[in-house]
């Protein structure tokens, strides 16, 4: 099988000729270490809704990790403040969107604009056997960045109008970019949006039904690609409402936050898993600590098919390559006994 195949099989929850590879993200950090380079001087801060290497540079790193998918990132920016982190990683601050005046700072990209699709267009162009994720956000996680938290979570009592308009901006946006990309020849159509703490959602279940639910529903009416939800901390009383929308994965099942084998028993006829080698395994154990996890997850939830291995968010700057590439062989444990 190639790994555009194995993906597709996956999701299909059909079983592979092995367990994809996958990760939606690979911090420029560890990219370079993996690729031998040096990162140049001077170099931009990195943004995060911004793609941050070219076909030939992610497929060269796909090769590297020997993983089975290439990810284009088109997100709508968050208006919020920049912290500078390690390795010039920004990270989200202060919200920006405060009130109605506010909105007239929400200018995003024209997702009618043939210009923005230019550089997607050259991935799926020179994909080759790669499965091509697309990552993008629904708008409600960039909502609530963009008003920071605190003011999201007091604003639903205070102004919920507001609240409302402003995620459907950001809906309006990705419902067009859906419908563009999801014609161009992706095979993955992913959106980040965090919803919940590793205790529970971050809303009630009842106030997500009512309050966003209807922007994914808006989305999944123009999602004709398989489509990955993403989301950090434990949804479990979200996945039945996720299922719904006829999601084909889930990631990445944060272990500090739920067991992935319990969800696997419970909905795993119903969708692919993705996830979940720990970050603090990844982080903070040896490579045989990480081989022993990836290989248990392999083996308790690949042997019928809809599990695709991956980290438990992403491959963040702080994992020692050593760990990432212990991940990697653990995934190919089986090819390399051949």
């Amino acid at each position: 099988m190639t790994s555009r195949e194995r993906v597709l099989a996956a999701l299909r929850l059909e079983k592979p000729d092995r367990v994809p590879y996958v990760e939606i993200g690979v911090d420029p950090a560890v990219a370079n270490q993996l690729m031998g380079r040096t990162p140049e001087a001077g170099a931009p801060p990195i943004l995060i809704e911004a793609n941050q290497r070219s076909i030939e540079e992610e497929k060269a790193l796909a090769r590297a990790m020997r993983k089975d998918n290439i990810v284009y990132v088109l997100r709508a920016p968050v208006f919020a403040e920049r912290v500078a982190g390690v390795d010039g990683r920004l990270f989200y601050g202060e919200g920006q969107i405060r009130s109605r005046a506010d909105l007239d700072k929400l200018v995003l990209p024209d997702p009618h604009s043939d210009e923005l699709y230019q550089e997607l267009e050259a991935f799926v162009a020179g994909k080759e056997d790669f499965a091509l994720f697309l990552a993008t956000r629904v708008g409600v996680f960039a909502a609530m960045l963009s008003m920071g938290l605190e003011h999201f979570f007091v604003a639903l009592y205070d102004d919920r109008a507001l609240v409302e308009e402003l995620m459907d901006r950001y809906t309006d946006w990705t419902v067009a970019v859906a419908e563009r990309v999801c014609a161009m020849g992706i095979d993955v159509f992913l959106t980040t949006d965090d919803l919940a703490w590793k205790q529970a959602p971050m809303v009630s279940p009842a106030l997500f039904r009512e309050l966003m639910m209807p922007r994914f529903r808006r989305v999944a009416e123009k999602v004709t690609k398989p489509w990955i939800v993403h989301s950090d901390g434990n949804i479990v009383p979200l996945i039945e409402d996720l299922l719904s929308l006829g999601i084909s994965g889930l990631h990445a099942l944060e272990p500090e936050a739920l067991d992935i084998r319990e969800v696997k028993g419970k909905w795993g006829g119903r969708i692919c898993l993705i996830g979940n080698v720990s970050l603090v395994t990844l982080g903070r154990g040896t490579p045989e600590q990480v081989a022993a996890e990836a290989k248990g997850l392999i083996r308790d939830l690949g042997e019928n098919g809809g599990y695709m291995l991956s980290s438990s968010n992403s491959i963040a700057s702080y994992l020692p390559v050593e760990n990432v590439l212990a991940l990697s062989r653990a995934a190919h444990a089986g090819d390399d006994m051949c």
